[in-house]
């Protein structure tokens, strides 16, 4: 059994290093830092649109975020397998991706201009890492 300071951590850590693949995508299509920075920066305020009154804003997207990532790692930390945790954390986070970013998060304009595939990059990132924090 996983213990919860355990799971609190790998959540925590996660939620950081999971936007590595939009951020460095961000990066690598703008080629300047302070527009990665700013792409962040919107990426975080569209997902404040998916409560109502559906503004963008940095404050409610980062919480929604954090609140989204909470969800997210209990839920792995539940259905992870022990063995191989990481790679079955890389295909759970597809799953979420999916579910998170395509199947709810498009039907919001805000999230559906951010760029796909890094999006779901994100969410396999932050499957893997958790699982890799979790059951070091």
């Amino acid at each position: 059994m996983r213990g919860r300071r355990r799971i609190v951590e790998a959540t925590a850590v996660a939620a950081v290093l999971g936007g590595a693949p939009s951020t460095l995508d961000a990066l690598r299509r703008q080629r300047e830092l302070r527009l990665a920075v700013v792409h962040v920066r919107d990426a975080t305020r569209a997902i404040g649109t998916l409560l109502p009154p559906g503004r963008p804003s940095f404050v409610r997207g980062a919480v929604i975020h954090v609140g989204i990532s909470v969800l997210c790692g209990e839920a792995l930390a539940r259905t992870l397998p022990e063995r191989r945790s990481t790679l079955w954390g890389a295909a759970a986070g597809l799953v979420l991706g999916v579910v998170n970013v395509e199947m709810i998060g498009r039907r919001f304009p805000a999230i559906a201009a951010l760029p796909l595939v890094p999006q779901l990059g994100d969410n396999v990132a932050f499957g893997a890492v958790f699982a890799f924090v979790v059951d070091r």
